[in-house]
C-alpha cells in the first residue's frame, strides 16, 4: 500500500533531540542530550502517599471522568496561588487544566490560527512547539534571540510585514534550548508590540520556578490589561513530568474556546494526577520543595559552567551563564560544521549533546549545541565534558 500522510505531517521529520537520544542510551556514552528531571527531584514518597490516600478514601471520583476545564480544587487553588504569588491572571481570566504544558501550545495554535497564519517565534526555540505549530498549518517567522531576549526590531519589522501574524511565542525564563531570560524591559516592549499590532502573546513558562540566582522578572502576564496574553504553567519541571499535568490563564473567551478543541484531544487530563497535584500543593509544604529543587539545581549548573569554563571555552566555543532553568546552549565559531561536529562527538567519542539545528525555526544555520545539567550525575557531567573539550580542541582549528 502507498500511503498518503496529512500535509500537516508529511514534511515533519522525527526531532533530533529524539534521535540523539538513540545513542545516549547506548553504554559508556556520556549523555548531556536530556532535558529531564533530576531524579533525585521527584517527591516520590509524597506522590506515593498522596496516591495511596486518594485512591483508598476517594476511589471514585480519582477514577472516574472529570471536567474538560479540569479538577476544580486544582484550577481554583491555582488560580489563586498564580495571582497572589506571581501576579498572574485576573477577573477576566479561565484557567485550563492541560496534558502538560506542550497542550497549551497545541490549543492556542487551534483556537486561534487557521492554516497559513503565521506565528513569530524566538530562534532558536522549543522544538516541541515548533513542530505542534507546523503540523497544524502555520507558517513560522523567527526573531533572532539575544542576550536579553528577542531582537526588539526584527520583532517590529516581522509584525508590520506579517498581516497574518496571530501570535508570538516566547519562553522568557531560562529559554529552552538557549538558556536567556528575557529582560523585563523586553517584556514589557514585547507586550506593546502585541497590542499595537493586535496579536497576542503566549507565554510558555515551565522553568520559572527554578531559579537559583538573581532577582524574580515579573511575567508578561502581569502587563496584560488587555486580555492578549495566554500564560502556560507546567508541573512536569517541579513535580513530575510523567504525570503530564500543565495549565492555562488566558482570558476567558479564547480559553473556553481551547477547551473545545480539548474536548477532541483527550477529554480531560488524567484526573488522578490532578488531583495529586492539588494535594501535594496544598497538604505538603510546596515552597519548600521547590526550594530543594533549586538547591539541586544550584549545584549541578555551577559544576556544569565550571566545567565547560575548564574544559569547553579554551577550545574557542562561548556560552552564556544561566540563573535558572536546565540547559545551557554554547556557541561554536562559524566555521564549525556544527552537524559534522555533534555527530562525531556521540559516535566517535561517545559525549552526546544536542545539535542547535534541532531548534531551528526555519532552517537558519545555528552554530551551536545544547547540553543539560539536571539529567546526567555529577560524574557524568565531568567525563562527558572533559571528553567534549579534548574532542573540540583537536576539531577547531
Amino acid at each position: 500500500m502507498e500511503y498518503t500522510f496529512s500535509n500537516g505531517l508529511r514534511d515533519l521529520q522525527p526531532s533530533a533531540i529524539r534521535e540523539i537520544l538513540k545513542y545516549a542510551s547506548v553504554p559508556g556514552v556520556a549523555a548531556l542530550s536530556a532535558g529531564n528531571p533530576a531524579p533525585e527531584a521527584f517527591p516520590v514518597k509524597e506522590i506515593a502517599d498522596i496516591s495511596d490516600r486518594l485512591l483508598r478514601t476517594r476511589s471514585i471520583d480519582v477514577l472516574q471522568y472529570g471536567a474538560t476545564e479540569g479538577y476544580t480544587p486544582l484550577r481554583e487553588h491555582l488560580k489563586t496561588y498564580m495571582h497572589d504569588k506571581y501576579g498572574v491572571g485576573g477577573e477576566g481570566d479561565m484557567v485550563l487544566i492541560t496534558s502538560g504544558g506542550q497542550q497549551v501550545m497545541e490549543l492556542a495554535m487551534k483556537t486561534l490560527c487557521n492554516p497559513g497564519d503565521v506565528v513569530i517565534c524566538e530562534s532558536p526555540s522549543f522544538i516541541g512547539s515548533l513542530n505542534s505549530f507546523r503540523s497544524l498549518g502555520a507558517r513560522l517567522c523567527g526573531v533572532p534571540l539575544e542576550a536579553d531576549g528577542m531582537n526588539l526590531d526584527v520583532l517590529e519589522a516581522t509584525l508590520k510585514a506579517e498581516p497574518n501574524a496571530r501570535f508570538i511565542y516566547t519562553i522568557p525564563n531560562f529559554q529552552n534550548p538557549a538558556g536567556v531570560t528575557t529582560s523585563f524591559e523586553k517584556r514589557k516592549a514585547i507586550y506593546a508590540l502585541a497590542k499595537q499590532y493586535g496579536v497576542m502573546i503566549v507565554e510558555d513558562n515551565p522553568y520559572g520556578d527554578l531559579r537559583f540566582a538573581g532577582e524574580n522578572v515579573p511575567a508578561i502576564k502581569t502587563l496584560d490589561t488587555e486580555g492578549l496574553v495566554i500564560y502556560a504553567g507546567s508541573f512536569s519541571k517541579v513535580m513530575s513530568s510523567g504525570m503530564r499535568v500543565g495549565f492555562a490563564i488566558g482570558p476567558q473567551p479564547v480559553v473556553a474556546k481551547m477547551v473545545v478543541a480539548k474536548q477532541g484531544e483527550d477529554v480531560h487530563t488524567n484526573l488522578w494526577a490532578q488531583m495529586v497535584c492539588h494535594e501535594f500543593m496544598t497538604t505538603c509544604d510546596y515552597e519548600a520543595h521547590l526550594d530543594r529543587l533549586r538547591g539541586i539545581y544550584k549545584v549541578k549548573a555551577e559544576l556544569m559552567m565550571a566545567l565547560l569554563d575548564e574544559h569547553i571555552v579554551p577550545a574557542g566555543i562561548n556560552y552564556q551563564k544561566v540563573e535558572g532553568g536546565l540547559f545551557i546552549l554554547c556557541q561554536l565559531p562559524e566555521t564549525v560544521d556544527v552537524a559534522e561536529f555533534c555527530s562525531l562527538a556521540v559516535k566517535e567519542h561517545k559525549v552526546a549533546v544536542v545539535p542547535g539545528g534541532a531548534f531551528a525555526v526555519n532552517d537558519e544555520v545555528l552554530h551551536s549545541f545544547r547540553v543539560n545539567y539536571s539529567t546526567p550525575t555529577n560524574e557524568v557531567m565531568q567525563e562527558g565534558v572533559q571528553r567534549l573539550g579534548a574532542f573540540a580542541r583537536s576539531y577547531i582549528k
